[in-house]
């Protein structure tokens, strides 16, 4: 067998002292560049500089080293007959074994005071050149990147006598790919700081860019913070105000879920967004006189706009968890939508396109600082989605799943009657889910949201949550609430905590009870026990889904409270049969689908 040759440039120079002594007396010939050979010459052991083989010196003050087919030649080639007539025609021999690691890039641009200039010279060519050229011939040579794997190098290399064998080689040439994409990663991210502007011109109109700067991360201490695509543009633009971190949490998957919505059921989406769950969501269904009373917006001037009347379902499904909400829209924002959006308070809104007039609306709220983002209604995001966390990447296959009315088709109790109405409930319910923080329960009702459980570790407290919010929901239909006399001038927010108050009897004292009772033109009192009875046995149709099987048949008794006729979940339980007798017993329907949909 040919005496095998290492090449060895590095920058950490930890344990190369040991590593070349065991590599020379294991019988290979040592090849270096620069420094390294320097450092390893000056211990005392034998080894070449590149230039004896390149024929060529180190050049443009040490930029040009290694990059020569000299070098790339031995480690390239392969063991077939083409790559050794090569080899032999150009008197190039073949390199085994590869040493190398980077300059450091990441710990330069972190020190305060890195200029563009210095990062620029920290960026590794040829090192980079020689790790992914080994890596790529790992079936032959190895390749170390990392000084912790010299060791384990060696004690296999003498116990193969030469050989390190394949897993080792291939585990290696892991390492090494993963180095580089790391490093050329840091490289990209500094200069998309750089480079990438995220500063809005004097019209407030944004450019196409790859990277946002975020005011934030999900906290004040978290700085800095991002937004960015490692290909392309950025899929949305800002028109207004700056985005924070759960901001774009919120937006992102709030259009995700509305553009579902509309691709379903063909009418335009709405849904409102607190700490990435959905407080609210809800497609165009029009809204009767009574319903735009509850939802607080009998007194627009403008009509309601199919567009409008789902933002308004989806903001008055839970008016206190929507407090504060981003909001997003699956079609172009309209006037009469902007209208509603300008006199609640919200963070943001998303959607793929604003009319002059209703940009001109929300580019006033909060001073000129409200989030108005315009996404690309054509942007289809990767199939893998990559998350970090505590320093760990996990990835999986993006959620594509498609829910429609195909997936309700399996009715497992007596009554398998499922009208178009509560097909389309289903499948609000539903989609919501897929974009809820797990476990999680959604009740829906006339194309809207009407109470969300999420992000409980047990199902039925999503259940009891999700029901408590339907049945405040209700309540907020009965005519006494609506006959509430409040004094003029009492503000919208004001007014929503108010009735929630009244709603849920909740015992008021002291301070907190004037301070409710200064709200009204005189005394106000409670809804009793037996009227929030009577009022709640008149609420029937509501359809409910779940993000995976009811674990037990409580669940759908305590649906059943809020009105709840048609069920939705994934089998799958040992009290599947439980359940569906349970739902038997309300003449309910329950349709047995084919899909978890957990959130996290």
């Amino acid at each position: 067998m040919a005496q095998q040759i290492a090449l060895l440039s590095v920058y950490d120079k930890t344990n190369l002292i040991d590593f070349a002594q065991g590599l020379q007396k294991a019988g290979v010939r040592l090849l270096g560049s620069g420094g390294t050979a320097k450092k390893i010459r000056d211990a005392g052991i034998p080894i070449e500089d590149v230039s004896d083989i390149t024929k060529a010196p180190e050049m443009l003050g040490g930029r040009v080293k290694t990059l020569h087919p000299a070098v790339h030649g031995g480690i390239l080639a392969r063991s077939i007959p083409s790559d050794e007539a090569d080899l032999t025609a150009q008197a190039i021999a073949k390199i085994s074994i590869v040493v190398c690691n980077l300059y450091p890039f990441s710990e330069t641009i972190s020190q305060p005071n890195c200029t563009l200039a210095g990062a620029v010279e920290e960026i590794d060519i040829g090192g980079v050149t020689l790790l992914r050229g080994a890596a790529k011939n790992h079936e032959r040579v190895s390749v170390l990147s990392d000084p912790t794997d010299y060791k384990e190098f060696l004690d296999a290399f003498t116990k193969g006598q030469g050989d390190v064998g394949q897993n080792i080689r291939s585990k290696l040439a892991l390492k090494a790919f993963e180095m580089t994409a790391k490093y050329d990663d840091a490289i990209s991210g500094y200069f998309r700081e750089q480079y990438a502007s995220a500063e809005l011109p004097a019209d407030k109109l944004a450019g196409s860019v790859q990277r946002l700067a975020l005011r934030y991360g999900a906290n004040p201490h978290q700085k800095p913070a991002q937004a960015f695509v490692s290909e392309g543009e950025l899929p949305f633009k800002v028109l207004s105000g700056s985005p924070g971190y759960i901001n774009l949490l919120d937006a992102l998957n709030s259009y995700a879920l509305v553009k579902e919505l509309q691709e379903a059921l063909n009418l335009p989406a709405a849904a409102s967004f607190k700490h990435v769950s959905p407080a609210g969501a809800a497609v165009g269904v029009e809204l009767d006189e009574t319903e735009k009373k509850v939802y607080g917006v009998d007194d627009l001037k403008e009509p309601l706009t199919p567009l409008a009347s789902a933002y308004a379902r989806a903001r008055g499904a839970d008016r206190m968890s929507s407090f504060g909400d981003f909001i997003a829209l699956s079609a172009p924002c309209d006037l009469a939508t902007a209208r509603i959006i300008s006199r609640e308070v919200s963070d943001g809104v998303i959607a793929p396109g604003y009319t002059p007039e209703a940009l001109d609306v929300l580019a006033k709220k909060k001073a000129g600082k409200y989030c108005v983002l315009q996404i690309d209604p054509t942007y289809n995001p990767p199939a893998i989605e990559t998350k970090q966390v505590y320093g760990i990447h996990l990835q999986q296959r993006r959620n594509d799943c498609k829910i429609d009315a195909k997936l309700f088709e399996n009715a497992v109790t007596k009554n398998k009657e499922l009208p178009s109405g509560a097909i389309t409930d289903l499948i609000v319910a539903t989609l919501a889910l897929k974009y809820t923080q797990s476990n999680s329960v959604a009740y829906a009702y006339h194309g809207s949201i009407v109470g969300i459980g999420a992000g409980q570790q047990s199902r039925i407290h999503c259940t009891r949550l999700a029901g408590s919010k339907a049945d405040i929901w209700w309540l907020r239909h009965h005519p006494r609430v609506l006959a509430l006399p409040f004094k003029k001038g009492v503000k919208r927010a004001e007014k929503a905590n108010a009735i929630d108050l009244f709603v849920g009897g909740e015992e008021l004292e002291g301070g907190e009870k004037a301070q409710w009772e200064s709200l009204f033109e005189g005394p106000v009192d409670a809804l009793t026990t037996a009227e929030k009875k009577e009022w709640a046995a008149k609420l029937e149709g509501v359809s409910c889904s779940s993000d995976a099987f009811f674990p037990f048949p409580d669940n759908v008794h305590r649906a059943r409270k809020s009105g709840v006729k048609y069920l939705a979940a994934p089998s799958g339980s040992v009290m599947d049969a439980e359940c569906i007798a349970a739902a038997d017993e309300h003449n309910m329907v329950f349709a047995h689908t084919t899909l978890r949909l957990f959130h996290h």
